[in-house]
């Protein structure tokens, strides 16, 4: 419990107090409805009795006159009060998703690895939803509510001290029963965003591979796993509904006795003569108004446990924390860069090393193509030199510093990846080529692209830089090959790392891709996962890995002519066939 109350002070510092104005706006616009929801029930007293007792006709319509104007303030302040409380809400919840999306992409890969984007987006967005009416209304509304009751338990007194006393006792023992089970649904609540998570991970896992499905009859299975986990939310949904309900049945029972103590006794005080008509409908009116502001607590008590649910699972993905930290303060000097490894093992799991003290140096300016069979550590060895994980023995050192202490920033400018898979985003040509910095020169941007052999595509678009690329924007795949090497080249590193891209390509495209190739690497250091001759014959160095261990590195033009090294042998197999 009091966990609970410090994440919701945490909560409630970090993202309402910075709008403490809009909030201030919003208690004031809650007072003035509590205000006039208490005084319109007076004036039709007024009404009754003066009408009862023959008053004026010119005071009746002042007295509707009156009545008419609170309705309408009562209306405009309602409104005003759901627009700012909606405002408040969306502002809170979007910072916190902006911190939380922020928070997940410094996370390492293996939390990436761990968690589907599927599932992430449910945390981030459907968890945070849950949370709205927490930020926007839930404390106002919760200290609003009880001004409201305690102000209709006091002018119910005021009429009669007995009723008032009987009904205050009645609603505060409601009240303490409500405090009790408040917690009750919180556990089924959680569950059930849970398996919302795991719903929404699922389907977007599967209609990634839809390609993959389709062809090989897999698509029965899917929804048979799909109604599984849809079955397990339904579960879920129901037991969190039915614990939830438990809430409203203890209000209702409360009203009830609340309105039959209020009726039995208001009649026995008009028939003695205490209470006028006016009074009678007064004081039922404000029993009546009891309900609402313990109806409006039970909800936004049901809120909180939605509210609870959620804050306990994106508390436990803010408790996620990234094993590599930007520590570091050296920083990287322009132009080619030196590579080391240093004894290095390293494996995802520790007991389960995918490097066995790999050791080997390669000059600045210089090109190293890595060879080995699939799962023999080639892409590991890029993954250490990007720092997307941290080596268990031995060091990495780019530049003759120690990757670890390298500031991220000057890392991530002076090392840059081509993969096979380019990811291409729903954004203009310029953000795609930038990474959205919006710094970078346009001309210099066009500069690269015609340099590149990408004239053609960029002349056919209808508004240059400014285009919109949707999917893979009717790209090639060499073209979206050629758009990454332009990346690398509006970035300027002095360490490239490639998984060769030509490897699936048809000659035409291999020959200009390649071209491309050679003009990233003039003046830079360049790594290549190889998998075609016609690049390892453009290479300074070869290293062959074999299940973790290097079993040969040296300058290939020697490797090449010695007919006894392993190199000499792959290129007589055929470098294809010997490594697939």
């Amino acid at each position: 419990m009091q966990a609970s109350i410090h994440r919701f002070r945490d909560l409630l510092r970090d993202y309402l107090l910075p709008q403490r104005g809009r909030v201030f706006v919003l208690a004031a616009l809650l007072l003035g409805d509590i205000s006039l929801d208490l005084f319109n029930p007076q004036v039709i007293r007024f009404f009754i009795d003066t009408a009862r007792d023959g008053g004026a006709t010119e005071t009746l319509v002042k007295a509707a006159l009156l009545f008419l104007s609170i309705g309408v303030i009562t209306q405009i302040t309602s409104l005003l009060t759901q627009y700012v409380s909606e405002d408040v809400g969306w502002r809170a919840t979007n910072r916190m998703r902006h911190d939380l999306v922020d928070h997940c992409l410094r996370l390492d890969m293996p939390f990436h690895q761990k968690h589907t984007p599927g599932e992430m987006i449910e945390r981030i967005d459907g968890d945070v939803t849950t949370m709205a009416s927490f930020f926007s209304v839930f404390v106002m509304r919760i200290v609003g509510n009880g001004i409201m009751l305690v102000g209709v338990l006091a002018l119910i007194c005021r009429e009669d001290w007995r009723i008032g006393v009987a009904l205050t006792v009645v609603s505060f023992a409601s009240m303490t029963i409500l405090m009790r089970v408040k917690d009750i649904a919180v556990p089924a609540f959680t569950a059930e965003r849970e398996a919302t998570a795991e719903l929404f991970g699922y389907a977007e896992e599967r209609f990634g591979g839809v390609e993959d499905l389709r062809p090989n009859g897999a698509i029965d299975d899917t929804m048979r796993r799909l109604h599984l986990r849809q079955r397990e939310l339904y579960r879920h949904s129901m037991r969190a509904s039915i614990l939830g309900h438990v809430l409203w049945t203890v209000t209702y029972g409360t009203f009830i006795v609340s309105l039959t103590i209020t009726l039995i006794a208001a009649t026995s005080l008009f028939r003695q003569g205490v209470f006028t008509i006016g009074t009678v409908y007064l004081v039922v009116h404000y029993t009546w108004m009891l309900l609402g502001p313990i109806e409006d607590i039970i909800r936004r008590m049901q809120d909180l446990q939605r509210a609870t649910a959620g804050i306990d699972r994106v508390d436990e993905l803010r408790k996620e924390q990234p094993t590599i930290h930007d520590h570091g303060t050296a920083r990287l000097p322009d132009g080619a860069l030196s590579v080391e490894f240093d004894g290095v093992t390293f494996g995802y799991e520790t007991d389960d090393p995918i490097l066995h003290d790999v050791s080997f140096a390669l000059n600045a300016g210089t090109t190293l193509g890595l060879l080995g069979r699939t799962g023999s550590g080639k892409t590991t060895i890029t993954r250490l030199l990007l720092r997307l994980y941290d080596v268990q023995q031995g060091s990495v050192r780019i530049g003759g510093t120690d990757a670890r202490q390298l500031r991220f920033e000057s890392l991530r400018r002076s090392v840059s990846v081509v993969t096979q898979d380019v990811q291409l985003f729903r954004a203009t040509v310029r953000d795609n080529l930038t990474l959205f910095d919006e710094r970078a020169d346009d001309e210099r941007i066009v500069r690269v692209i015609k340099e590149l052999g990408l004239t053609a595509w960029y002349d056919g678009l209808a508004d240059g830089l400014d285009t919109v690329i949707d999917g893979d924007g009717g790209l090639s795949a060499g073209e979206a090959q050629l758009l990454a090497f332009a990346r690398v080249f509006l970035n300027e590193p002095g360490l490239v790392l490639l998984d060769e891209p030509s490897s699936r390509m048809d000659p035409a495209t291999e020959a200009q891709l390649d071209r491309a190739m050679a003009r990233l690497l003039e003046e830079r250091t360049g790594i290549v996962i190889a998998h075609r001759l016609q690049t390892v014959r453009r290479v300074d160095h070869v290293l062959i890995l074999d299940a973790g261990r290097i079993v040969e590195f040296g300058e290939r033009v020697a490797l090449e002519r010695d007919p006894d090294s392993r190199f000499s042998q792959l290129l007589k197999t055929g470098l294809e066939e010997a490594l697939a």
